[in-house]
């Protein structure tokens, strides 16, 4: 079962744990017969089918998809408040590769691949920390400044033609959006803000790079990574899974927005007149931001970031979660709420309301998720069908098809016989 660990500073350790879910053998992925395989995704919305089930459970498609998706793809570790100062730092790992995101002591910030350039060791296992003055190989001694230069490797002075300068770190692509810190494993592609698109500036007028974090949790749930972004692409599920939810913002209302190679998503509604945000009484402990439009303090806007950040703006918040999968069937998800700087550092600031509110939502979500993975390894499930309230959820999975088939571009989806913008 899911669960959680709170944290209100930087540093929180995602909690890991739990038994393994049962995995399919792998087996090679045949590009002509997985082109095949999700034929019928690409249908129109009223004929499409789910991904099959085996694409949530087959190590090999999960081994694909850490090849072609989150090696490939601009990633979120973080916020700029995360490494405020000189030696603070954080790592993120998805399947072999780890990151080491550092402030240097002339305040810029480093992205490097966490490992040695001797024999390949790990070089920093904490999962944030502050301090650093210097990253110091715990196997042989070799020592890098936080610029990732190497400045110490002990007992090489007789190796023939040795260059320290050719043995610094090698660097991981970072570049910063509104506050966030994305990496990129590839060399190759777009910068961040070209891949973004009309996503990068849709949103300036909540300066979410002034925000402040209020609150952070961290959850580990038994499901596979693809399941977490489809639920959170849907509200079909709603008024069954989310009585809370519904009751604020009905299943039905809003509509989508933006689809780009980088993006989806769009807006849900307030319920009543009275409603200021999403929590369980539809009130907020602070006022809105500061210059929204009329129309944003009635909406919430929900976007996936792919391939694993989930982006949700408020009128008076903005939370976050980013899922780090860690097997074919177990995810980290880290949530975090973004407040008014102002409003978070005063005394008796309280973001009990919009925590406990998604708190409660999540941990539902989680339990749905987790069934969901369990039912789908069974031999009497291969496909369902969409609704048309999973719109949102046919685009996703065209998303996964063309990554998996090499198309870093996106497939323009059809409904009602016409094809989106």
């Amino acid at each position: 079962m899911a669960n959680a660990l709170d944290s209100r500073t930087p540093g929180s350790d995602v909690v890991r744990g739990g038994a393994q879910a049962f995995a399919p053998a792998a087996r090679p992925l045949s590009p002509p017969d997985l082109e095949r395989e999700l034929a019928t995704i690409r249908l129109p919305l009223e004929e499409a089918t789910t991904l099959p089930g085996r694409l949530y459970h087959d190590p090999a498609v999960y081994q694909e998809e850490l090849r072609t998706i989150f090696s490939r793809m601009w990633l979120c570790v973080g916020r700029e408040e995360d490494i405020e100062n000189p030696g603070d730092f954080l790592t993120r790992a998805v399947g072999q590769e780890s990151v080491l995101v550092v402030r240097d002591t002339s305040g810029q910030i480093n992205a490097f691949h966490n490992v040695c350039r001797h024999r390949g060791s790990r070089l920093v296992s904490e999962s944030s920390g502050s301090g650093l003055k210097h990253l110091l190989c715990p196997y042989h001694a070799w020592t890098y400044g936080l610029d990732g230069t190497l400045r110490v490797a002990p007992h090489m002075e007789d190796a023939r033609d040795f260059d320290r300068g050719q043995f610094g770190l090698n660097r991981v692509r970072l570049e910063r959006w509104d506050g966030f810190l994305f990496i990129n494993f590839s060399k190759e592609g777009p910068g961040l803000l070209e891949h973004l698109g009309e996503m990068g500036p849709k949103f300036a007028r909540y300066g979410m790079g002034g925000l402040r974090r209020g609150k952070r949790v961290a959850y580990t749930v038994e499901t596979n990574w693809k399941m977490l972004c489809e639920n959170y692409s849907e509200c079909y599920h709603c008024a069954l899974i989310h009585p809370e939810l519904n009751k604020v913002s009905h299943y039905t209302s809003g509509e989508i927005d933006l689809i780009n190679r980088a993006a989806v998503g769009g807006w849900m509604e307030l319920r009543r007149e009275e409603y200021q945000t999403m929590s369980l009484n539809g009130r907020s402990n602070r006022p809105p931001f500061e210059g929204l439009p009329s129309e944003d303090l009635r909406r919430i806007h929900y976007y996936i970031v792919y391939p694993n950040m989930l982006l949700s703006l408020h009128p008076d918040y903005v939370m976050t979660h980013v899922i780090w999968p860690q097997d074919v069937g177990r995810c980290d998800i880290v949530c975090e709420f973004l407040f008014d700087s102002h409003q978070a550092a005063k005394p008796d600031f309280d973001p009990s309301d919009a925590v406990d509110f998604w708190d409660l939502t999540n941990r539902q979500d989680w339990h749905a998720c987790e069934l969901a993975y369990q039912g789908t390894q069974s031999g009497g499930y291969t496909k369902g069908r969409l609704s048309p309230l999973e719109w949102m959820v046919h685009i996703f999975d065209n998303f996964v098809a063309d990554r998996l088939l090499g198309k870093t571009e996106w497939t323009p989806i059809v409904r009602s016989g016409k094809e989106t913008p």
